[in-house]
């Protein structure tokens, strides 16, 4: 059975004025330019997308924007997190009612609970949201690293809890994630949050990525995914190099959200590399770095 969620879904920046206030002409852009590459999703009030920056408003706002752009083109998945189940929730029915087609949730990251209270916080979630699910590992952000018993507990207790994303740098992980949660649910998808992981993913039976570069070039991941699917695997491996190279901008910039708003610039894409503080934008110097590493993939001139 095919899985809900699949291929290259994008975790959508914000893109801010230079008050910080969000700038809706250049989210119009660039949902339209991710739907247009054909990308299979896009992950509104994202990590990547500085959703821990966001009023309520705003982050109902910025799906709204993305929905009035591409719905029916691609799958719209916001995120609704927060360290309350009650605010999840009633950020969950908000997205909803907007008619999304899923919602992406995070573990509560401040109190670093796990265990029962931790499957508690998804299922009181699942319970009151009829809406298909993925359940978001990032342990380097929560300080909590999701078990994979937890995933085959809910998948088998919650048929709308749909799918993980894994940004955890494992690929042990993935591999018995994918082995034990596939065993029990074979429509429950599985993909990384990680660029670099994407195809050794495919290879293990996951379903794709949530990865943050395919806001600046998903031409690159969806070459991997569509070779890979077509049994293309030299053409795949080939394009997997690329992404390779695309993610050393991860190694010199300072953070997810200016990585890639650096990058989208440097392409002259018309979305300004403003972040709210406490991050900040790129020195010169490290924009340059990001330069050079589009310029061996041919993305700048």
């Amino acid at each position: 059975m095919q899985p809900k969620f699949y291929g290259v879904i994008v975790p959508f920046i914000t893109p801010f004025k230079e008050d910080y206030s969000i700038d809706f002409e250049a989210v119009k852009w660039l949902a339209n330019y991710q739907a247009n590459k054909g990308v299979h999703g896009i992950f509104p009030n994202s990590t990547t997308g500085e959703f821990v920056h966001l009023r309520l408003r705003e982050a109902v706002e910025l799906v709204e924007a993305v929905i009035d752009e591409v719905s029916g083109k691609v799958k719209i998945i916001p995120g609704i997190s927060s360290n309350c189940t009650e605010h999840a929730v009633e950020l969950g029915l908000k997205m909803r009612d907007l008619g999304v087609d899923g919602v992406i949730i995070t573990p509560p990251f401040f109190f670093k609970i796990g265990g029962e209270r931790l499957k508690l916080h998804f299922g009181k979630v699942a319970e009151k949201l009829d809406l298909p699910i993925i359940v978001y590992n990032i342990p380097a952000a929560t300080g909590f690293n999701i078990p994979v018993e937890l995933y085959v507990e809910l998948a088998v207790e919650y048929d709308n809890i749909a799918g993980a994303k894994v940004t955890y740098d494992s690929v042990a992980y993935l591999r018995k994630l994918i082995r034990e949660v596939k065993n029990v649910r074979k429509d429950f998808s599985v993909l990384t949050g990680l660029d670099s992981l994407m195809l050794y993913t495919l290879m293990m039976g996951g379903d794709g990525g949530i990865m943050a570069l395919a806001n600046v070039a998903p031409q690159i991941h969806l070459e991997v995914y569509n070779a890979w699917i077509s049994g293309d695997l030299d053409g795949a491996y080939k394009a997997f190099k690329k992404l390779l190279k695309l993610v050393q901008i991860y190694d010199v910039a300072s953070s997810f959200p200016t990585a890639v708003k650096t990058a989208l610039k440097l392409i002259n894409a018309p979305v300004k590399p403003y972040v709210r503080p406490p991050l900040t934008p790129e020195t010169p110097e490290i924009e340059e770095e990001i330069k050079n590493i589009l310029l061996e993939l041919n993305l700048v001139q």
